[in-house]
């Protein structure tokens, strides 16, 4: 079972900026593809970021501009470094393994981490 543990959240300023990581906890990480969902109150989970086992990289328009997406695959992490933050960024972020569908991509798994919350906020 892949497990994930998201960490490096936390409350900052409109303008700031802060990195996430999550470790996943598999023997074959770099062969994943990535991805990176966020989930505000009242809000259904979307996802904002994704990273190919080649490390290609798509964002949501969003994000696109401020938010970039990384992995290490000898740590099996993948981090979102997040700039120019903004109130509406605020949320529970959470990554998973993806895989590619016709309209996107999906997640792998169903078991989610407990995710890492993120404020923006003056």
């Amino acid at each position: 079972q892949v497990q994930f543990v998201e960490s490096g959240g936390g409350l900052v300023q409109p303008g700031g900026s802060l990195r996430v990581s999550c470790v996943v906890s598999t023997s074959i990480f770099s062969a994943y593809a990535m991805g990176w969902y966020r989930q505000a109150p009242g809000k259904e989970r979307e996802l904002v970021a994704t990273i190919t086992d080649n490390s290609t990289t798509n964002y949501t328009a969003s994000v696109k501009g401020r938010f970039t997406i990384s992995r290490d695959n000898a740590e099996n992490t993948v981090y979102l470094q997040m700039n120019s933050l903004k109130p509406e960024d605020t949320a529970v972020y959470y990554c998973n393994t993806v895989r590619r569908r016709p309209d996107g991509y999906e997640p792998m798994y169903k078991s989610w981490g407990q995710g890492t919350q993120v404020t923006v906020s003056s």
